[in-house]
């Protein structure tokens, strides 16, 4: 939802992209400026809707595949955190980039879903509906959300919030939608369940 959202253009990599940073999670619709960068709408870099291999590559802290040291400090009532990056790794304490935003979000939705009334109550399905309605224009990647907004407007991809089980398809087409998008294999749908809800049959999550 890169949410990520469910429509998301493919970007061609920088010099500085390896193949593990080449299938994204989050969506970006334009790039612009340094490579896959992506600019908000003031004309600056937009750090939630660009890769953080794009945007190290823009700041110059790594380039070439060589593996450049740098620190990233957090002070807190209780630690200082110090990490080493290189070109394939970014600490957990750095703000979000568009393919973490994109993992997280999902990560939420869908769980929302999974735990949504089998059958809603109108009260319940109205706050969904707001719910998505606002989440669609608040997202941290600009683009993205527009690009949702403009998904959710075609005939037949209105939000679905009858009960879970509509919800949840819904919500796993719109995450298939950003799959096809991204050159990747599209979910089962009929599986969408196990994978959210109850755990997969084989009991690896029990």
């Amino acid at each position: 939802m890169s949410f990520p959202f469910p429509t998301r253009q493919r970007l061609p990599p920088s010099s500085t992209d390896d193949q593990n940073q080449q299938e994204r999670d989050g969506p970006v619709a334009t790039k612009s400026g340094h490579g896959g960068v992506v600019l908000d709408k003031d004309g600056k870099p937009c750090r939630t809707c660009t890769s953080s291999a794009e945007w190290k590559a823009m700041m110059g802290t790594f380039g070439g595949g060589n593996k450049t040291k740098a620190t990233a400090s957090t002070s807190t009532s209780t630690s200082t955190t110090t990490s080493t990056l290189t070109n394939d790794t970014t600490p957990d304490d750095c703000p979000a980039d568009v393919e973490q935003l994109g993992r997280s979000t999902w990560t939420l939705l869908h769980t929302m879903a999974a735990q949504y009334p089998p059958k809603a109550p109108p009260t319940t399905q109205s706050v969904m509906k707001q719910f998505i309605s606002t989440f669609s224009q608040l997202y941290p990647c600009w683009v993205c959300a527009d690009d949702f907004r403009s998904w959710m407007v075609q005939p037949g991809n209105e939000p679905k919030v009858g009960g879970r089980d509509e919800l949840g398809n819904w919500m796993c087409l719109a995450h298939n939608v950003v799959n096809v998008k991204l050159g990747k294999k599209e979910f089962d749908c009929s599986l969408w369940k196990q994978r959210w809800k109850d755990g997969w049959d084989d009991g690896r999550c029990d």
